[in-house]
């Protein structure tokens, strides 16, 4: 199974706004989370990026999420997961693939007729990622493409979303507006002046400032599927602090009607970036985690 907790390329556009300090590895107990578990109720929006797999875990988180990925196109959640939780698996095509990857993907999915969406190509324009030019892109969308349509063939309805960009790292592409740009125009270019198949436009953003960000690719006029999200600015330095950001981040999700879903990062696994949501023992979720359930949606 693949986790990747990649490094980023931070451009902070707002001013740093205040918050207490607080012990980096200590805990906290001053979040204002007020609820019973009994009232909680799903977000449609809102989900995890993280490899679920124990049933614990699926118990605490779903009272309030709808759905999760692992950057993988298969799930070793248990086979039930559906039915007893209610929470979507998406499955991914993280990059390039092979083409017995596309027969994988096509077969996990009608073997799962809950599932009616396809995660593709994460962070193009980060070197240590998927790590592929626009034109390179543009080719591999093609295979993308001959999925979603295999599947139609088959019955099913599956919707494609990507890429998902953010800030990168590639050479004259960091900035994923630029990328998507000449990405659009390689595919227009090999494709006799066709669009690409975008039925959600996805976004990672680890810093302030998510509202301009999503504001930035309004020009593309698709809903936005923010896969990942959490801040990393080094001024965040506590899980107090985060806990602001998430509360920030949380309600511009909710209040766009263009954002269609988003995911914080992660479960556990970044323990130095104060994101996790839960503690180390199974289905044992820290305040973060009672936070991120809890808040309005």
């Amino acid at each position: 199974m693949k986790l990747f907790i990649h490094s980023l390329v931070f451009i902070c556009l707002f001013s740093i706004q205040n918050g207490c300090n607080k012990n980096a590895t200590g805990t906290y107990d001053d979040l204002n989370i007020h609820f019973p578990s009994d009232t909680l109720e799903k977000s449609q929006k809102r989900g995890i990026a993280y490899n679920l797999t124990d049933p614990a875990d699926l118990d605490a988180l779903a009272p309030s999420l709808s759905w999760w990925y692992n950057w993988y196109y298969k799930t070793d959640a248990p086979s039930n997961y559906f039915d007893r939780y209610q929470m979507e698996f998406i499955p991914m095509l993280w990059g390039s693939n092979s083409a017995s990857d596309y027969e994988e993907v096509k077969s996990f999915i009608l073997d799962h007729p809950e599932i009616n969406y396809l995660l593709v190509l994460n962070e193009p324009n980060l070197l240590d990622q998927a790590n592929q030019s626009p034109a390179q892109a543009a080719v591999e969308w093609t295979n993308y493409e001959k999925v979603i349509s295999d599947l139609a063939a088959a019955g099913r309805n599956v919707k494609l979303v990507g890429p998902a960009m953010t800030w990168g790292t590639m050479e004259d592409y960091w900035d994923p507006v630029v990328w998507l740009d000449a990405f659009y125009e390689a595919y227009r270019t090999e494709n006799g002046g066709k669009d690409p198949t975008i039925d959600f436009l996805a976004f990672h953003w680890y810093d302030y400032g998510l509202e301009a960000q999503l504001d930035r690719l309004k020009k593309y006029s698709k809903k936005i599927w923010i896969t990942e999200m959490a801040n990393w600015n080094s001024q965040i330095d506590s899980y107090e602090k985060q806990a602001e950001q998430m509360r920030i981040m949380v309600e511009v999700c909710e209040s766009r009607d263009d954002v269609f879903r988003y995911a914080w990062f992660i479960g556990r696994g970044a323990e130095d970036r104060f994101t996790n949501l839960f503690n180390p023992g199974s289905g044992e979720l820290n305040d973060l985690g009672k936070l991120y359930i809890s808040l309005p949606h």
